[in-house]
């Protein structure tokens, strides 16, 4: 891997091949603008290409994993067709990079992970949360149709009916409910959620390699036949940002009220 490449995440090698990788930008809470957005979408194309690497491990700086997509990048792609179609297709690259990835990827959710953020978060092999971490995808709160990550994996990890009760409603849910409903595997104490994490990314990386890898492979056909709800749904995200409803949802954020979308009038 080109480190040199990279802006707003940091990689940090550990014993046994083992690649930490923090999302780098705690200023904004780790939030995505097209810079971050994009280098989360390609690293793990490296990360599965390097031999050097058996085990990611992501997590963000400071007190956040990531907090969605920054407001900013919202505005510049509300109603613009060609910055529409490009996310259109590094949503997709971001989703199947990670699935496709040949080594295992380790979450360690310290914070706050909302959007895009939630994408690495969730769709890792082993997600880790802090008790106190609040996960949501609050895609309906800023008017548009939930897509990143969240048809592809949140009825397989939580069932339909938490799927539906927490996507439609843009709600949060905290780490130690994330982990009763099976949205991850773990979820401790803030300050423990990092080395238990490079503590199973260790124990990963000394196992049997081709069986973990292969393991990975087969496990995450159940997203692969998920992948035309995840185009649909992306589809739909996208289509929504040219819509009025995202300008109302983003005006009301910044404007700290809630919001009257045009469709709810």
């Amino acid at each position: 891997m080109n480190f040199d490449d990279y802006r707003q995440l940091t990689f940090d090698r550990c014993d046994h091949g083992v690649l930490l990788i923090t999302i780098n930008r705690p200023e904004k809470y780790n939030a995505a603008d097209e810079e971050l957005h994009g280098e989360l979408a390609r690293v793990w194309v490296e990360v599965s290409a390097d031999p050097d690497v058996r085990v990611a491990v992501i997590t963000g700086a400071g007190k956040a994993f990531s907090a969605g997509g920054d407001l900013a990048m919202v505005e510049r792609m509300a109603g613009d067709y060609e910055r529409v179609s490009h996310m259109l297709n590094e949503m997709s690259a971001l989703v199947y990079n990670i699935i496709n990835c040949e080594k295992p990827i380790v979450s360690a959710i310290n914070g706050v992970a909302v959007g895009a953020g939630t994408v690495a978060a969730l769709l890792a092999d082993v997600a880790i949360a802090a008790e106190d971490a609040r996960i949501g995808d609050g895609h309906v709160k800023l008017g548009v149709a939930a897509g990143d990550h969240a048809a592809i994996i949140w009825p397989l990890l939580a069932g339909m009916a938490k799927a539906r009760y927490y996507l439609l409603t843009g709600e949060m849910l905290t780490g130690a409910e994330a982990e009763r409903v099976g949205m991850v595997a773990k979820a401790l104490p803030r300050d423990q959620v990092l080395d238990e994490a490079l503590r199973v990314a260790d124990v990963l990386a000394t196992g049997s390699q081709q069986a973990i890898r292969l393991t990975k492979r087969a496990l995450n056909n159940w997203l692969r036949s998920a992948g035309p709800t995840f185009e649909q749904s992306a589809a739909y995200e996208m289509l929504t940002f040219l819509g009025p409803d995202v300008v109302e949802g983003y005006t009301a954020i910044r404007e700290k009220r809630e919001p009257k979308f045009p469709s709810a009038l």
